[in-house]
């Protein structure tokens, strides 16, 4: 799976050359490969060049280019100026929302030609995932959900936040994930009002919410979700909160679909919870885009005036978050299509009393 082809119908839209890739989801999302390498696509062909580590395994799974392996006499940038030279190449677009100012003061040393900031490029061809894409989203969202009903039959009281995400990890990995999306978050009780809380040494105790946010990677792509689930029978605080949150994303969701402003699925949901009293503890955005990174673009924010595509693949994940008390949190995984949008996150949303 890449996506040298559709890179470079798109550089005379942008004026380009070439386009220079370097980042590690620029690099895999144009060859469906990752080896540390330095990759120059242009209309008429594509250079592409890794080191010994990666050689093999390159020359096995690139398709629509030739890997070559650099040497200490021959390293990236010599081989891509002789490249660029070759073929006079004159507008590069790079990474620029990547790229370090080190890399690119290197660079445009190094290059004989012109780097333009080209980020919008790959930002616009990623934002829409294709079927291939979504073969392996979805995958990686079956081992996510098959993950939370293993994790469920695991949690017991005296538990602590560190043991449950451990063990988060490992049902994901042995059930198919390359690696985690990130590192899991695992926030009981009164940790559960900090959205993006580190699991540490709290024990799980009757009488808490748990919120549990994770996910993991299939051929570099990623998946995410968040359940809350109670110990012990919920107060009716907690159930009258939770209620509020599922009936929140449920609005979310129903708003979602390609060509509508990530501001309006955001109101759709965020209103819900306004109106319930409960506006100051919603703390963040209704949703964003993944893929080959845990958050991309476009999101479905406040500040999100641009129209969601078809295709874009966007979290829906509103919150609740009281301090001292409790947070929930649930989270899908949607993908966008023209009328409406599909959820591919199969797991159950009422509320689970472990």
């Amino acid at each position: 799976m890449n996506h040298l082809t559709q890179i470079a119908e798109k550089l005379p839209e942008y004026g380009l050359d070439a386009m220079l890739i370097t980042s590690e989801a620029g690099e895999r999302y144009a060859l469906g490969f990752h080896g540390e390498g330095l990759l120059l696509v242009t209309a008429s062909g594509c250079h592409y060049t890794t080191d010994g580590r990666y050689i093999e395994a390159a020359r096995e799974q690139i398709q629509g280019v030739e890997p070559t392996l650099v040497g200490q006499s021959s390293g990236h940038a010599a081989l891509a100026r002789a490249f660029i030279e070759e073929r006079k190449l004159n507008n590069v677009g790079f990474e620029s929302g990547t790229m370090t100012v080190e890399e690119h003061r290197r660079y445009a040393q190094e290059l004989p030609c012109i780097l333009t900031p080209a980020q919008p490029l790959l930002d616009e061809l990623r934002a829409s995932k294709d079927a291939d894409e979504l073969a392996v989203m979805e995958k990686a969202q079956r081992i996510t959900d098959e993950t939370f009903r293993a994790i469920l039959s695991y949690i017991r009281p005296g538990m602590t936040e560190r043991e449950i995400a451990a063990r988060i990890v490992y049902e994901l990995l042995r059930r198919g994930g390359e690696q985690v999306s990130f590192d899991p978050i695992v926030a009981a009780g009164p940790s559960g009002s900090r959205p993006h809380a580190v699991p540490g040494d709290r024990t799980v105790e009757h009488g808490m919410f748990i919120t549990m946010d994770f996910g993991c990677r299939v051929e570099g792509y990623c998946s995410d979700m968040t359940r809350t689930v109670a110990l012990g029978e919920p107060s009716e605080e907690m159930e009258r909160v939770y209620q509020i949150v599922l009936a929140a994303q449920k609005a979310g969701i129903n708003a979602a679909r390609a060509g509508v402003t990530g501001r309006e699925v955001d109101q759709a949901a965020r209103q819900v919870i306004v109106d319930a009293g409960y506006g100051e503890y919603f703390s963040h955005s209704f949703g964003h885009s993944l893929g080959l990174d845990i958050h991309e673009g476009p999101n479905a924010s406040p500040n999100e005036d641009r129209e969601l595509p078809a295709g874009a693949v966007v979290s829906a994940e509103p919150g609740i978050y009281i301090p001292g008390k409790f947070g929930v949190r649930i989270e899908d995984v949607l993908v966008l299509r023209e009328g409406g949008c599909e959820d591919i996150t199969r797991s159950p949303k009422d509320l689970i009393v472990l």
